[in-house]
């Protein structure tokens, strides 16, 4: 392994002693369970702090004519309105293309659209008050669904094209061929800490904004623009988040924006909360996708020509649906090598919330669509469907002619065999497969499934820039350690593992390092916490900063000593140099004395990515991570109801930083995965109202949705490429684990017509949809 920035300072004999690859409990833990975790909501408010709430459009496509806020000023405790005119600056909080206003002006464009804000002394009298407005619309026509907005061309992108080979000609010459379409419904975040911004004004025009978002930095722009300031103007601060998914990368800009712009008008702090209707009513989604596909493949089930053409959901606005849809596309081949392809990605635009990130971020949406159709073969051929996943992997030769993928990164790091082939084993899934299909020849009305889906997900930003990261490190006197980076917490555990791996470079316990809240002040121009890249990108940022520190007491102790010093050690707390064993602490106060530099910046730039998005070919992604899973279900024919048996996922987290928290998330991603496939349906009525927007009309997986029996392991793989200590991401990927949920509960529908009906059964696999599809099945 080669490791020249840490085999200087690390000797090999002793990793026995480490902070990194510790089970170690997550570093607000023990704040979550007493409750004095501090989030936005829960700061002790400055003297004079006012409340905000926002006015929300009722049409979904309509010129406001007149509005009438009279009664609004009116209300109980309302001290201000302030609508598009009173913005100083830019009307925007659209992160890439500025087609998004923080205030509808003129023009609403979904029902939910922000018109105008309400500042009043109660977070309850603000939004009684928004309640009151009386607004005169015109309406014009609506698009609500993706076919529409195709129908009448309406894209907030061009649509992107992705080819290799040629399809026509391979497809044509195909044994077998088919064609289908899919539907794959979108999802709500449903983060436990709704989306919340606290605006206090400070000297000289400044504004402080305590926001919960993964992206501080864009909210410190959205701000700046409508404020008509200069960056160093505007701090923006997050100490942790209840949850983010994705739904706070871009889409807390607007109630960032909002807080500030209120703050600004009335010369002080207003706080901006929003009830978890409003939330839901306002924010995006996961983008529901549309596919219509065509696949030549032989006797082995083995592809040989596909084509996918896929239509999301973008909403009213672009937000970032071009890198969603572009990751899409670069998913579509999973674990699998396709040789001649034509992938079509279109962003539809339609008078509906305009949708964001969401873990997996497109890949999830993009892979399931070659699952879908590898389903279908496997049934068409009366095989295993893992016997034909198996015979399209990509193959195992590093630089063999079955290893590049359709935008021409060469697969270089791929255990998919080893992998599969242990979690089959270790599952018992031929016997199981075995036993589920007795089981429903002898059950008329319960049917058993069971499925084994593989991942191949690419770990980096498809935008080459944002591959990057600052952190700093201090070391105070009496040898404790602070750290800040670029990356923030939203509950998966990257601030415990930035401490780690500081911990592990000085050589101290991870009881003397903390980690403080992220702020732009201290780290300037972060990228987003997005795209697994947290702990890869903040942490190597945060070694950089440590390897520097010990550097210079290196550069020390050898010269009071008479070492080299390449030879100097740091372990155990102490610094060991020709073999005495100094304290740490001794170490850094004589420093300290000597005038030496006990803090430092680090930084880190993910190095080899290039893409060109014109050709959509490149190498977009620093590594693969790997993983599997087999699920087992039961589902009652009569009502479409089913119940998840029995899970096992194994997934690749390379070198884990942290086993416990790996553990977690793969859980986590995987029951999250499960409701998007399963129980979470968004529902729009007919005029362009969501009216699953609260969790009374919007089922999340609860407890009792969880298997009884979950077996999650980890994968023994150093990562090949140069990650943090050879680990692996853990946040997006195991998120397409719960595929094998959706196709067992298919291989129970399918068993309803003895396994030789593909039934047409769509995601969300709600009851509804199951019954609908056993009747297809059972008809056809």
């Amino acid at each position: 392994m080669n490791q020249p920035t840490e085999a200087r300072l690390l000797a090999e004999s002793d990793i026995m002693w480490a902070e990194v690859g510790q089970s170690r409990p997550h570093e607000s833990a023990q704040l979550h369970v007493l409750g004095t975790a501090n989030y936005v909501d829960d700061i002790r408010e400055v003297q004079g702090t006012l409340h905000a709430a926002l006015g929300l459009s009722q049409k979904a496509h309509a010129k406001i004519r007149a509005i009438d806020l009279e009664a609004v000023r009116n209300s109980p405790g309302v001290v201000a309105v302030c609508t598009a005119a009173d913005i100083p600056g830019a009307n925007d909080c659209g992160p890439i293309i500025h087609d998004d206003p923080i205030l509808a002006d003129g023009l609403v464009q979904y029902v939910g659209q922000p018109m105008f804000i309400v500042v009043a002394d109660s977070h309850d009298n603000a939004r009684r008050a928004a309640r009151k407005a009386v607004v005169d619309y015109e309406e014009l026509p609506a698009l609500l669904t993706p076919q529409q907005a195709r129908d009448a061309n309406s894209f907030v992108l061009p649509p992107m094209q992705l080819r290799r080979g040629q399809f026509e000609q391979a497809y044509a010459a195909a044994p077998h061929k088919l064609q289908g379409k899919l539907a794959v419904g979108g999802q709500e975040q449903f983060y436990l800490e709704g989306q919340i911004s606290y605006a206090i004004p400070k000297e000289d025009g400044g504004m402080l904004v305590l926001c919960s978002t993964q992206h501080p930095t864009e909210m410190q722009h959205t701000v700046a623009h409508a404020l008509d300031l200069l960056s160093h103007k505007v701090q923006v601060e997050c100490r942790r988040m209840g949850g983010g998914f994705g739904g706070k990368e871009t889409q807390s800009a607007l109630w960032a924006g909002a807080a500030a712009i209120a703050a600004n008008y009335v010369k002080g702090p207003v706080k901006l909360r929003a009830d978890r209707d409003d939330d839901m009513m306002v924010t995006g989604k996961r983008h529901c996708f549309w596919y219509e596909y065509e696949a030549g493949y032989d006797d082995e089930g083995r592809i040989l020509a596909a084509k996918v053409e896929m239509l999301t959901r973008a909403g009213f606005s672009a937000d970032l649906s071009g890198p969603v849809a572009t990751r899409a596309v670069c998913h579509f081949d999973n674990a699998y090598y396709l040789s001649d392809v034509d992938i079509v990605a279109m962003c539809a635009r339609t008078n509906t919330q305009s949708n964001t990130a969401f873990r997996g971020f497109g890949g999830p949406q993009g892979a399931i669509a070659i699952e879908y159709i590898i389903d279908e073969i496997a049934r068409n051929l009366g095989r295993d469907a893992l016997d034909v996943r198996k015979a399209n992997f990509y193959g195992r030769d590093p630089d063999g002619a079955r290893n590049t993928t359709p935008y021409g990164q060469p697969v270089k790091d791929n255990v998919i065999h080893e992998l599969v082939a242990q979690l089959e084993s270790d599952s018992s899934y031929r016997a199981r497969r075995a036993a589920a299909r007795e089981f429903n020849a002898m059950s008329p009305v319960l049917k058993k499934g069971i499925a084994l889906t593989p991942v191949k997900f690419g770990v980096a930003f498809n935008t080459v820039h944002q591959n990057q990261a600052g952190a700093l490190v201090h070391v105070y006197v009496d040898g404790s350690v602070l750290v800040n980076h670029g990356g923030t917490e939203m509950g998966q555990g990257v601030n415990t593992k930035v401490a780690q791996v500081v911990a592990q470079q000085l050589g101290v316990d991870l009881s003397l390092v903390q980690v403080s809240a992220t702020d732009t002040a201290k780290i300037a121009n972060t990228s987003p916490t997005a795209a697994s890249t947290g702990a890869d990108l903040n942490g190597k940022a945060a070694q950089d900063a440590a390897r520097q520190i010990c550097e210079r007491l290196a550069q020390m102790v050898a010269k009071e000593y008479g070492a080299d010093p390449a030879d100097v050690q740091f372990r155990n707390n102490h610094v060991h140099v020709g073999g005495r064993a100094l304290p740490f602490k001794q170490v850094v106060a004589k420093a300290y004395l000597a005038r030496v530099q006990l803090w430092s910046d680090g930084f880190y730039a993910t190095p080899n990515l290039c893409w060109d998005s014109k050709t959509m070919t490149g190498t977009p992604f620093s590594y693969f991570a790997y993983g599997a899973a087999v699920s087992e279900v039961i589902v009652d024919t009569l009502t479409g109801e089913w119940k998840l048996l029995r899970a096992d996922a194994l997934y690749d987290a390379g070198n884990s930083l942290n086993p416990a928290i790996d553990k977690g998330q793969v859980e986590g991603a995987f029951i999250q995965g499960m409701g998007w496939l399963t129980t979470e349906e968004l529902w729009w009525n007919q005029m362009g109202k969501l009216m699953t927007h609260a969790p009374s009309t919007y089922k999340i997986p609860a407890v009792s949705d969880c298997p009884e029996d979950f077996r999650v392991s980890l994968y023994k793989n150093a990562n090949v490429t140069d990650s943090i200590h050879r680990s692996k991401a853990v946040g997006e990927p195991p998120l397409l684990l719960p595929f094998s949920v959706f196709f067992a509960i298919r291989d129970a529908v399918a068993s309803v017509g003895d396994y030789r009906v593909n039934p047409p059964l769509q995601a969300p696999a709600t009851y509804e949809a199951i019954f609908n599809a056993v009747t297809a099945v059972s008809e056809g």
